[in-house]
């Protein structure tokens, strides 16, 4: 026997009503069913709070820690994102904060538009800024975050954020991660420089002991560039250095 003959639809298949049940069952009854199967395949209000890093950074006599979380509530197209990062040694308490609001639109299968504000408390440089960016997944599972800031004051940075995991064993995980930060010009009370700022380059090696839990051990190299690392040298602080990271990635 032949292979079957392939064809496209008829056109009769075409020309029906859109709700041909509605006719059977009533309007009514049907939108209510529409609505159900709807919610069945995702069309349902979702929510996760995700602290992606909370880790203790051990370097020479500049040990600190680093508190990185975002959470978002919404559906399938729509979604309010906040993210947040904290950054401070164990005996000064907290060097910047940052906090972010954020709608955020699915501009495709894999990848969400965002817009918003962000807030950075300093010391003595509090500044808010306006947020344009991309956050999503990237061919080969790279999770991706990029954005481009524009301060009250006129600055406008950039950062762009990558990681992926490899899933070692089914409980055994190494993380690869880089971060890039940029500035279009000189912020000397913050210690930028134009251009390419800073980069950092680093790993994780997680245990997840449940789903939602799992301690980690790492290291990170981090390095200051151009005028940026003059600015820090002037400070009295290093260009960069190597971090041993210790910290727990947990979510719910």
């Amino acid at each position: 026997m032949g292979e079957p003959p392939v064809a496209p639809p008829p056109t009769a298949a075409f020309e029906g009503p859109q709700d041909a049940a509605d006719a059977i069952y009533g309007s009514g009854a049907m939108a209510a069913a529409r609505d159900a199967m709807r919610k069945a395949h995702g069309g349902v209000a979702v929510h996760k709070m995700l602290l992606d890093r909370a880790e203790a950074r051990l370097r020479d006599g500049e040990d600190g820690y680093l508190i990185d979380g975002q959470a978002w509530f919404g559906g399938d197209i729509d979604k309010a994102w906040f993210k947040t990062e904290l950054e401070g040694g164990f005996d000064e308490g907290v060097d910047e904060a940052e906090i972010q609001a954020l709608w955020s639109h699915a501009i495709g299968p894999w990848f969400d538009l965002q817009t918003g504000v962000r807030y950075d408390a300093r010391s003595g440089s509090d500044r808010a800024h306006l947020v344009l960016g991309v956050q999503g997944l990237a061919p080969y599972w790279l999770e991706t975050e990029a954005a481009v800031f524009l301060s009250t004051k006129g600055d406008i940075t950039a950062r762009a954020e990558a990681e992926h995991d490899v899933r070692v064993t089914q409980t055994v995980i190494l993380q690869p991660r880089a971060e890039l930060n940029f500035s279009l010009q000189d912020v000397p009370e913050l210690a930028l420089g134009s251009g390419l700022t800073n980069v950092a380059l680093g790993a994780r090696l997680r245990y997840q002991v449940t789903p939602t839990f799992a301690p980690y051990v790492g290291v990170e190299y981090d390095r200051a560039f151009g005028d940026t690392g003059r600015f820090r040298t002037a400070r009295g602080e290093s260009r960069g250095g190597w971090n041993i990271l210790l910290g727990v990635r947990t979510w719910f």
